[in-house]
């Protein structure tokens, strides 16, 4: 019971570090789709999207691969070194190659060459805490990870309110002061970016003793085997982009011109209330990582993974539930403008979507422990191809509504083929009876109360409710056996 206790306080802790900041960011939702035209936040939205396919090609994989190499090498030390150097000269190569071709990036993303500079140096600040951000995860020092995450979306947030709403009055106001000066006129994207590179220059600044304390040794026989482990993991990274971020650039290019960036921006908008699964999803991933790997050589580990994922079945069911719920409620906090509510059709697929993500990526322990990631690879090929043959079938007659249908059978195909492989090559005992009837009915609950009787709180909580009683008649013993040990 102590793993799962210090699992869960690992979690818990990497999860305050990751639905604090995303909580912050749910504040920029309103004022950007308040101050913005949805053709605006639409470009926003496409700029954003390409910055993902970025971060996943200036990792390389090399995260995953320094988690597995540091639980595996005796000379951690090395491990550091070598990853740090690695990213460090690559992020360097990235940015003098980038700037060098600007104008070409521009012209083929259909992006101002300005907005290019500025996601440049985003880009770069963020590749370099890459390394400093795994060292506190490997040294187990989650609180100091969360107070830097959660500091750098404090400086963006307060920046981007202060660009936004102050600034402006400030200047008409004060013309003649120094912050007047600072004002520019029809700039609010612009501030966004600006906003972004100052919190990744100030997390770069409080990281850099990183690299001032390094001894920059590099070992190429350890840094070859790194990047054959980690280079499939970027074929999936960037298979996994084109599942999550690929859609709204082909909104932008397959719908009407007149259209597309509006289209965009609705989707864009809706889709944020689909990020309290990735929340969930994404705090569970921080801490499960480096638990996989470190407990793989434990006699019951099979055993162990199997416990892991019927409990984040079950939370995922219920939260998945829960959105669905009181998706209409939360519209009114985070999306204040009701031009953009048009999209509300597409967050129960989006939300199901990122569940079935993060069932995927329980499953998909077994091809990271067993040094086989080009098997991810292949497996999120298989999804981004899904991704992309029905955003292209959809798109030019379904619009974003497509692109949800996409993506959620992208992911669910993802889970399906991962349990399939991993039954055959790294077999884990799920109990699948059970998980299968917590998603079903968790679905079921979902489709009835958002499509059957959406905004009735009446049916929609008592489904809830029921559905709460169904897991603790299904789970009771364990409940009563934690009971009993607390008393």
């Amino acid at each position: 019971m102590s793993l799962y206790k210090n699992l869960f306080k690992q979690t818990a802790i990497y999860g305050i570090a990751t639905v604090l900041p995303r909580m912050f960011t749910f504040l920029l939702v309103p004022l950007y789709t308040d101050l913005l035209p949805k053709a605006e936040y639409g470009k926003v939205s496409i700029i954003f999207a390409w910055m993902i396919f970025f971060n996943v090609i200036l990792a390389y994989g090399m995260e995953t691969a320094f988690f597995r190499f540091y639980n595996r090498e005796s000379d951690k030390k090395k491990v550091v070194e070598t990853t740090t150097v690695s990213i460090f000269w690559t992020s360097m190569f990235f940015l003098f190659g980038a700037i060098l071709f600007q104008s070409t990036l521009a012209e083929k993303s259909g992006i101002d060459v300005q907005y290019i500079q500025y996601t440049i140096w985003i880009l770069v600040l963020d590749a370099l805490v890459i390394v400093p951000f795994s060292k506190l995860r490997a040294y187990q020092k989650p609180m100091v990870y969360a107070a830097i995450k959660i500091g750098n979306v404090l400086v963006n947030l307060s920046l981007s309110v202060f660009f936004l709403l102050f600034l402006p009055k400030i200047a008409q106001s004060q013309p003649d002061s120094f912050l007047g000066s600072l004002y520019v006129e029809n700039f609010q994207i612009g501030y966004i970016f600006v906003a972004n590179i100052i919190a990744s220059l100030a997390t770069f600044v409080v990281l850099s003793p990183n690299y001032f304390h390094l001894n920059w040794h590099f070992e190429w026989a350890l840094w070859k085997r790194m990047m054959r482990y980690g280079l499939p993991i970027m074929v999936a990274g960037i298979a996994f982009a084109i599942n999550e971020q690929f859609d709204k650039i082909l909104l932008g290019k397959l719908l009407p011109a007149d259209i597309a960036e509006a289209e965009v921006g609705v989707y864009s908008a809706c889709y944020k209330l689909g990020l309290f699964m990735v929340l969930y999803r994404t705090a569970y991933t921080l801490g499960i990582e480096p638990f996989f790997f470190s407990h793989s050589s434990n006699e019951n580990a099979q055993q162990t993974y199997a416990t892991i994922t019927k409990y984040f079945v079950i939370f995922g069911s219920f939260i998945l539930l829960s959105v669905i719920v009181f998706a209409d409620v939360l519209k009114y906090f985070m999306i204040r403008d009701p031009s953009y509510w048009e999209a509300m059709k597409v967050v129960p697929l989006i939300i199901l979507a990122n569940f079935f993500l993060g069932i995927y990526t329980n499953l998909s322990v077994w091809y990271k422990l067993i040094d086989k990631t080009y098997i991810g690879a292949y497996i999120s090929i298989v999804g981004a191809v899904i991704t992309l043959a029905l955003n292209y079938l959809l798109i030019p007659t379904m619009s974003y509504y497509g692109s949800a249908i996409a993506t959620i059978a992208a992911y669910g195909s993802m889970m399906l083929i991962s349990y399939y492989f991993g039954n055959k090559y790294y077999p884990i005992p799920y109990d699948i009876k059970k998980l299968a009837g917590y998603l079903s009915l968790s679905i079921g609950f979902s489709a009835l109360s958002f499509y059957g009787f959406r905004e009735n709180y009446f049916v929609g909580i008592t489904l809830l409710l029921a559905f709460m009683y169904f897991i603790y008649y299904n789970e009771k013993e364990t409940l009563n056996r934690i009971i009993k040990r607390k008393n």
